[in-house]
């Protein structure tokens, strides 16, 4: 599981205090995530894409765990977010969620 401490003062890379840091900023993380846009939106039946997926992939599971336990999202459903790697068929490791 990771746990996301901090932004790295010096840097602007996001830290977590296990697994592999994430080496995006959060807004670039966001920004890769734009193509799973419709995928995430509340109550969305929309499957996420084939560019989405791909987007998913580049991202990583550090930045989506970053994106998810971060501030608040407008349009973006955190838990249908959580769903991307498995709908995408990827093997991410389930993300800590911090509330």
């Amino acid at each position: 599981m990771i746990n996301i401490q901090q932004i790295d003062d010096k840097t602007g890379l996001l830290e977590q205090g296990e697994g592999t840091a994430c080496s995006s900023t959060f807004f670039s993380a966001l920004v890769q995530l734009i193509p799973c846009r419709a995928a995430v939106a509340p109550f969305s039946p929309i499957p996420p894409s084939e560019t989405c997926c791909n987007a998913i992939k580049a991202l990583g599971q550090p930045c989506l765990c970053v994106l998810v336990n971060g501030p608040p999202i407008s349009g973006v459903d955190r838990n249908m977010a959580l769903q991307l790697p498995e709908k995408c068929t990827d093997n991410f490791e389930p993300c800590d969620i911090i509330k």
